[in-house]
């Protein structure tokens, strides 16, 4: 009888087993669930930013880190769209990032970027944020390869961009004048065929100068005001002021037009805004 017990509890639980994976799953999903809620409840409770802003930055982040290790069940879109939103939130707080910098900026792309590499608008804020601002172009490099790995033209139109703010990364923050015209030249073939083809000229030439005179001034002024113009868009104001200084380092001048702040290198056509 005891021998047909054990048999009989040893057989039970070899039947349990098709619901183990469930309760791990279940478990796992409990903790991605609580690391949201935590980072949400900091994240909207600007007194804690404000009251002790380096006690917050740690708290976030060792939740990033957390993320980072948890499964995503298949919602990698979904926690990339999450993780995002949150950056925006995190680096649109001015006040905060007068005291704490933009040091987390990193973990987030890095979160990002690896789970929805072909999310081509975070690219834009990546450049900005790590590049110009942390000052980390190589990382914000090493960031953009995930983009382009992952993406194509028929996979999303403006996939081109990806290249372009690589290309301009390593021109103006790398000195990496080949690995720039690789990039542009990569940026010419990817916009063949979409409704930004006609920006292929642009960076074609933008090619053929670099291999003539990787110094060339007007290469540079098109570049940095490039960079301006992606600042605007992603109202990344220490980027534009940036830029600006070099525009003028380089003898570029300025006048509005419309509204619109042109800049222009004296008896040159002044340039219209790129992406």
């Amino acid at each position: 009888m005891v021998a047909k017990g054990i048999k009989a509890s040893a057989a039970g639980r070899g039947q349990s087993r098709w619901w183990q994976p469930f309760v791990g799953g279940a478990i796992a999903i409990a903790a991605l669930a609580g690391v949201v809620l935590m980072q949400r409840s900091q994240l909207t409770r600007p007194s804690v930013w404000l009251s002790n802003p380096k006690q917050a930055e740690q708290q976030e982040a060792v939740r990033l880190r957390l993320l980072k290790q948890l499964p995503t069940f298949g919602f990698n879109n979904l926690v990339a769209d999450w993780t995002f939103l949150n950056f925006l939130q995190y680096y649109g707080d001015d006040a905060v990032r007068v005291n704490t910098g933009y040091a987390l900026s990193t973990e987030y792309f890095d979160i990002i970027t690896h789970l929805d590499p072909r999310f081509v608008d975070v690219y834009l804020f990546l450049s900005g944020t790590i590049s110009y601002q942390l000052g980390e172009p190589r990382t914000a490099v090493r960031f953009m390869d995930r983009g382009t790995a992952a993406l194509s033209p028929q996979i999303h139109p403006r996939a081109f961009q990806v290249w372009r703010f690589k290309g301009l990364d390593q021109l103006l923050l790398l000195g990496d004048v080949p690995g720039s015209i690789n990039s542009h030249a990569m940026a010419a073939k990817w916009v063949q065929g979409t409704s930004y083809q006609e920006l292929e000229p642009i960076f074609q030439q933008t090619v053929t100068f670099l291999r003539q005179d990787p110094n060339s001034i007007s290469v540079r002024f098109q570049a940095w005001t490039s960079i301006y113009y992606q600042a605007v868009a992603a109202n990344d104001k220490t980027t534009q002021e940036r830029a600006k200084k070099e525009i003028l380092a380089l003898g570029g001048q300025t006048r509005v037009k419309d509204g619109e702040l042109i800049f222009f290198l004296p008896n040159a056509t002044p340039p219209k805004p790129q992406p």
